[in-house]
C-alpha cells in the first residue's frame, strides 16, 4: 500500500468526529427497556425515587450522546432528550398492548414474563418503538443504529420511520422486513419472512410513499411479499404464505398462493 492511501485514511480520521459505539447506544436503549420491563433483568430498586433517578440519568446520557453525535450538534440536545423521555409513558403503554397481542395470538405463549424475556418479536418491536420516537424528533443516526442493532440480534428489520400502531405481533420473525414508509394499523400480525417493501429503489423516490399500508386486524403469513406505496391491504384481510402482491386488496379479503404439489408413489424394487 502506498503513502497516498495512508494519507487518505488519516484525513478521514481527522475530519470524522467520534460517535459513541453502537453497543454503547444499544445498551442505553436496553437499560430503558429493562427499567420498563424488569422481567429482563435482576436489578432491584428499593424505592420509586431510585427508578426516577435512573430515568434522569438515562435522559442525561441521551443528551450527551446527542452532543457527541456530529450530525446533532445544532439540534438542541437538551430539549430533544427531555421531549423523548416525556414520551416514555406512552411508549410503555403501547408496548403493553404488543405484549397482550402476543399472548392472545400465540398458543405457545405461556406468560408475559416469557414474552418479554424470550420473544425476538417483542425485542425488535421494543427497539423500534424507542427508535421511532427519536425519528419523530428528527434526531439523526440514532434511530437507525438502534433498529439495525435489533436487526442484527433478531433477523427482524424494521425501519424507524415506519408507522406501526398498537397491538402489533411478529411471530417467529426471522427475515421480516418493514420499509421506511410502511403504515401498519392496529392488531396486525406478521409471520416470518414477510416483506413490506418498495416496487422501486430509485433514489429520486426517497421522499415519496414507497411501501404498503396494512390496515387494522390483518394477518400476513410467512414468506408473503407486499410491495408498493399505493398498495393497501384492507382491514380484517388474511394474506397467505408465499403470496406476491403489488396491488391493493379490499377489506375482509383472503389472498392465497395455490401451488401444485404432486405425490408419486415409487415402486418398491
Amino acid at each position: 500500500m502506498n503513502k497516498l492511501f495512508f494519507q487518505h485514511i488519516f484525513d478521514k480520521h481527522q475530519h470524522t468526529e467520534p460517535v459513541p459505539p453502537t453497543k454503547e447506544i444499544a445498551n442505553w436503549a436496553l437499560r430503558i427497556i429493562r427499567l420498563l420491563f424488569p422481567e429482563q433483568t435482576k436489578e432491584y430498586f428499593r424505592s420509586e425515587e431510585e427508578i426516577e433517578i435512573q430515568f434522569k440519568n438515562l435522559e442525561l446520557e441521551l443528551r450527551n450522546i446527542l452532543i457527541s453525535t456530529y450530525q446533532c450538534k445544532d439540534c438542541n440536545p437538551e430539549w430533544k432528550a427531555n421531549e423523548f423521555f416525556e414520551k416514555i409513558p406512552k411508549i410503555y403503554e403501547t408496548l403493553r398492548t404488543d405484549i397482550k397481542a402476543i399472548i392472545e395470538g400465540d398458543p405457545a405463549a405461556r406468560s408475559e414474563f416469557e414474552v418479554v424475556r424470550a420473544y425476538p418479536g417483542f425485542y425488535a418491536i421494543s427497539f423500534y418503538r424507542l427508535a421511532h420516537e427519536l425519528h419523530l424528533l428528527q434526531i439523526p443516526l440514532l434511530p437507525r443504529i438502534l433498529t439495525e442493532y435489533a436487526h442484527s440480534k433478531t433477523g427482524i428489520d424494521i425501519h424507524p420511520g415506519a408507522k406501526i400502531d398498537e397491538s402489533f405481533f411478529i411471530d417467529h420473525g426471522t427475515g421480516v422486513v418493514i420499509g421506511e414508509t410502511t403504515i401498519i394499523g392496529k392488531n396486525v400480525k406478521l409471520y416470518q419472512g414477510v416483506t413490506l417493501g418498495a416496487l422501486s429503489v430509485e433514489k429520486s423516490m426517497a421522499n415519496s410513499k414507497r411501501h404498503p399500508t396494512v390496515e387494522n386486524n390483518v394477518v400476513i403469513y410467512s414468506g408473503a411479499t407486499i410491495l408498493g406505496g399505493n398498495t393497501i391491504i384492507g382491514q380484517h384481510s388474511i394474506i397467505g404464505g408465499n403470496v406476491w402482491l403489488t396491488k391493493s386488496v379490499p377489506a375482509y379479503s383472503t389472498v392465497y398462493h395455490k401451488p401444485e404439489i404432486k405425490v408419486v408413489e415409487r415402486e418398491i424394487v
